[in-house]
């Protein structure tokens, strides 16, 4: 952890701009002036995994089913996924930040939180780093990169959003009251649609509003978040950049040709799931298994899931929590559905135990 006090640190965020599409369209020159997304399917199942700002224009998203995609834009491309692709280039991503700094945390292959409090280049100016950073990934990876720069981590994030694409932004120490005063609620990183919404019924829109409320008051409405939201709104946030972030859950899922109209059905979809969910925790060192669970996502998109504690990956209750979570759809086809585990936390009482 840097020594800086944390209103004192330089923390750059470097976010890739629409990464996956980026990365097609890089690798092949025909898709540059077409609007593409990566994922989806002809048949129009599934969801798209990012598309280009071409195809934004149109109101494609991520996320967002494939047949909504091509209803509002035609002409889209849908360009199949290479993930082994994108893990690589992330990796010489991530071998340029090196050059700058030890203290890198990823969120994603596409993104990255940097302190560079105690990089010497260009006098430790962050700004001219985060800008050099950006040139490199350009001109030696034909990629580019928008970037945020900040003393808190939220502030680094949301700044990286307002020059996108290939731009960046700097939120000054001087400059952050200002800047969170008239800052909107919603653009606070863990303020979903439906936080914001109950926000927006207590009648707080910006940071401001949200600042003439007391702790108490943010916590009876919002819980653990209340407290968390009572600091960021006044431009606080101490969480250090963690170089190794620890993983929670380990799970694998699949979308189908067709839903699947009952449980029965997804018995063989289930066998293979679960083979692949064994092979990936075995891959991840058989860390120490809290809970499992099951996700389903229906015919009209809601989704459900049900876990249950329990140290190891178990057919039978896996299989259970499947049936259980079926039931829940009241008869509604399946178009999705994933297992999962939860791991413990590092260094629980739990683990020493087994390790003994």
């Amino acid at each position: 952890m840097s020594n800086q006090p944390f209103q004192q640190r330089k923390i750059i965020h470097v976010d890739m701009d629409c990464f996956y599409a980026a990365v097609e369209m890089r690798d092949n020159p025909e898709l540059r002036d077409k609007a593409i997304a990566v994922g989806g399917s002809a048949d129009r199942r599934g969801v798209i995994a990012t598309c280009n700002y071409k195809a934004r224009e149109f109101g494609v998203r991520s996320a967002m089913a494939t047949a909504r995609a091509l209803r509002l834009c035609p002409d889209l491309v849908l360009v199949k996924g290479r993930m082994s692709v994108y893990q690589e280039v992330s990796r010489q991503i991530r071998a340029v930040f090196a050059e700058y700094t030890d203290k890198i945390e990823p969120l994603s292959l596409d993104e990255a939180y940097l302190d560079v409090s105690e990089c010497p280049q260009f006098q430790g100016s962050a700004t001219l780093i985060a800008k050099d950073i950006r040139r490199r990934i350009l001109e030696e990876i034909g990629l580019t990169a928008s970037a945020g720069i900040a003393p808190v981590k939220f502030l680094a994030k949301v700044a990286s959003d307002l020059n996108k694409p290939n731009g960046q932004a700097v939120i000054p120490p001087a400059k952050v009251a200002e800047f969170v005063e008239t800052l909107p609620l919603r653009k606070i990183p863990g303020v979903g649609k439906v936080t914001a919404a109950k926000l927006a019924d207590l009648g707080m829109h910006t940071c401001a509003d949200a600042q003439a409320r007391s702790l108490e008051e943010l916590v009876a409405h919002f819980g653990k978040f209340g407290g968390a939201l009572y600091e960021r709104c006044r431009g606080i946030d101490k969480r250090s950049v963690q170089a190794s972030r620890t993983r929670k859950s380990i799970g694998v899922e699949t979308t189908f040709a067709s839903d699947l109209a009952g449980v029965v059905d997804a018995k063989q979809h289930f066998d293979r799931l679960l083979e692949q969910l064994e092979g990936r925790y075995q891959r991840c060192g058989n860390p120490v298994i809290a809970r499992i669970g099951v996700k389903l996502k229906f015919e009209d998109f809601q989704q459900t899931t049900m876990e249950q504690k329990h140290a190891a990956i178990d057919a039978e209750l896996l299989w259970s929590l499947l049936e259980g979570a079926w039931e829940r759809g009241e008869g509604k086809a399946v178009r999705l559905i994933g297992l999962q585990v939860g791991l413990d936390k590092p260094g629980s009482a739990k683990q020493l135990d087994l390790g003994l």
